[in-house]
């Protein structure tokens, strides 16, 4: 008879049940490789402490017996119950110490294994594009990996090694309760399996509620920051933002807590409705044992051991389930942990450090580009070329795709069309290293390090990060060393009130830094200035980059800014307008054409007069 297939729903559901498990193997390599010693006497002593509980209800049972055959006979000998009493207290003494080490172990582990486990997460973010950063989703992953996948491995294994431990104590009191009865080891272990029923369907449930609620998650980790840092505090206080954040703070926990509930008293019902089941199973075992004994079956040795098998194996069956429902909740939240390890980057594109045609320049060739997801291009058919010792300034209204265009040089992202060249060679062709060192770049979002002033400039150049001569250099060339020679400890004072003795500086100051921060790459002879000096006045942005331009004489120089007293003087002027290039020439060239470089001057020089 050919057998009735399942349903295809039953299928697929003890697949994925199944399937899940397929991190228990990789958590286990985890705990391996972040202290073997520390693995393998947590499992020595999980083996001990499963296969003792057994011996020490045999040994009850010779106690009981001894006693009773020494009160049955006159005169009788204490000798064989006192050796025995001290049997099973040498074996209680044996297993409290297999538990502390067991407890011990995973303390350890913990600490070990949640710092293996975060230094992974961060590794991870250290080799993603930038376009990872820039969505939505990929916050969703990494949050969700952060806030339980550095314990789950832990758990996972410790449930691993109380599985082993509970089935080793289960297999042996099954041993020992055969000699009464085989129905009563199949009623111990059928009596667990309702709430293990249960618990498997609720830790799923919950898993489900944990992925559904990590962009709400997101959202008020976010209102944290915005309520609790010194970056945001001055605005949130003047504008009176904070009852109002705070409102919808409590607004996200309220609605998180409502399904937290709704989960949590379902799963309570079924917890005490299963527990039932259990409790009805051992007493109608007792009542069965006891009935044995009064008929004469029965030792009163053998009663007590029986009855203490019964209820420690019930114990066990219980914790097995247990075990393996928590195992299944444990690798539901490891998906998070290694869809996110997992998550794929682009490879290195190239291997190239130097160009086909040295110091031929930068080359844009058509160059479009669009962000994922996005409906039209942030640059279309954007061609130019820059010389050694030509400063060449972008201008446009934001949103043109200047700083598209500064982020496709510096190669965080890719072309989606055309192509660009530096001294001959394709820009992805390049090795990442050869080329990001021949860079040097503020940003209009620069990053204000709360680091030793002088590891601010150092961050310029990571195999300098702590080399002071060289932040004195490159201080002098961005305009910072004056002020930074002033601070408390100079060079190496903190900066930033987030850490003790921190001193803040003017945000002018702060742009110097991240200027000499560009030019402690002493090798670089790409400059790439994204609105260096915002923060500045007039007269101080001109006299910035008039030295800017001395320094870089025989260099490229890219500046963009909104200035057009500073853009004027860059020997050459895009004007981009929705992704594209509508204008190219020097100031007076661009001036003559009246165009839109001569509308936008005109606007802003009224400002002026």
């Amino acid at each position: 008879m050919v057998p009735t297939p399942s349903p295809p729903e039953e299928d697929a559901g003890l697949r994925r049940f199944l399937g899940v498990f397929r991190y228990s193997r990789r958590a286990v390599e985890l705990v391996w490789s972040t202290s073997r010693l520390l693995a393998i006497v947590l499992a020595l002593a999980t083996l001990i402490a499963g296969l003792l509980p057994a011996a020490a209800a045999w040994v009850g049972k010779l106690i009981v017996d001894a006693v009773v055959a020494a009160t049955e006979t006159s005169g009788g000998d204490l000798g064989p119950a006192l050796r025995f009493v001290a049997f099973e207290a040498l074996i209680v003494a044996t297993l409290a110490a297999a538990s502390r080490v067991i407890v011990t172990c995973q303390s350890l582990l913990r600490a070990q294994l949640g710092q293996r486990v975060n230094e992974m997460i961060l590794e991870k973010a250290l080799t993603l594009d930038l376009r990872a950063f820039e969505d939505a989703e990929f916050y969703d992953k990494l949050t969700r990996a952060r806030r339980e996948a550095s314990s789950r491995p832990l758990s996972l294994v410790t449930k691993t090694f109380g599985l082993l431990q509970n089935s080793l104590a289960l297999t042996s009191y099954a041993v020992l309760l055969a000699g009464f009865s085989l129905w009563a080891v199949v009623l111990l272990l059928v009596a667990g399996l309702p709430a293990f029923l249960a618990e498997t369907k609720f830790s799923g449930d919950a898993f489900r509620l944990f992925r559904w609620r990590s962009p709400e998650t997101r959202k008020q980790m976010y209102l944290e920051t915005v309520l609790a840092r010194e970056d945001y505090a001055k605005e949130v206080k003047i504008n009176r933002l904070g009852p109002l954040l705070l409102e919808r703070y409590r607004a996200i926990f309220e609605e998180l807590y409502a399904e937290d509930r709704k989960l949590t008293l379902r799963r309570s019902v079924w917890a005490f409705g299963t527990g039932l089941v259990g409790t009805a199973a051992f007493y109608g075992a007792y009542a069965w044992v006891a009935a044995s004994t009064i008929r004469g079956t029965l030792t009163l040795g053998e009663m007590t051991m029986y009855l203490l098998l019964i209820r420690q194996g019930q114990a066990s069956v219980g914790a097995i389930l247990t075990a393996i429902g928590k195992m299944y909740e444990d690798n539901l939240y490891l998906s998070n942990l290694y869809e996110y390890l997992e998550q794929e980057r682009e490879q290195p594109l190239g291997h190239a450090t130097q160009g086909t045609k040295p110091g031929s320049g930068l080359v844009f060739d058509d160059v479009s580009f669009r962000y994922p997801g996005a409906q039209r291009n942030a640059l279309a058919n954007v061609s130019f070329e820059l010389r050694p010792g030509v400063a060449l300034a972008l201008v446009g209204e934001n949103g043109s795709g200047k700083t598209t265009l500064v982020k496709l040089l510096a190669r965080l992202y890719q072309p989606t069309g055309g192509r660009i060249v530096l001294d001959g060679t394709n820009l992805r062709d390049w090795d990442e290293t050869a080329l990001q060192q021949r860079i040097g770049v503020i940003f209009q979002d620069f990053s204000r390090y709360q680091f030793l002033a002088g590891e601010n400039l150092g961050a310029g150049d990571v195999r300098h990060f702590g080399d002071e001569e060289r932040w004195r250099a490159a201080a002098r060339k961005g305009l910072a060393a004056p002020f930074l020679e002033q601070l408390p400890d100079g060079y190496r004072t903190q900066l930033g009130k987030w850490f003790k003795d921190g001193q803040e500086i003017s945000g002018g100051q702060w742009q110097k830094v991240a200027l000499s921060r560009a030019f402690i790459r002493e090798q670089a002879d790409i400059f790439i200035l994204d609105e260096p000096t915002a923060a500045m006045d007039a007269e101080a942005e001109a006299q910035v980059f008039e030295h800017v331009r001395n320094l870089t004489a025989d260099r490229m120089t890219l500046l963009i800014s909104h200035r057009f007293s500073t853009v004027r003087m860059a020997d050459r002027i895009l004007v981009l307008h929705d992704g594209r290039i509508v204008e190219d020439g020097s100031h007076d060239e661009l001036m003559d054409a009246s165009g839109r470089y001569a509308h936008l001057f005109e606007l802003q020089a009224a400002g002026y007069r």
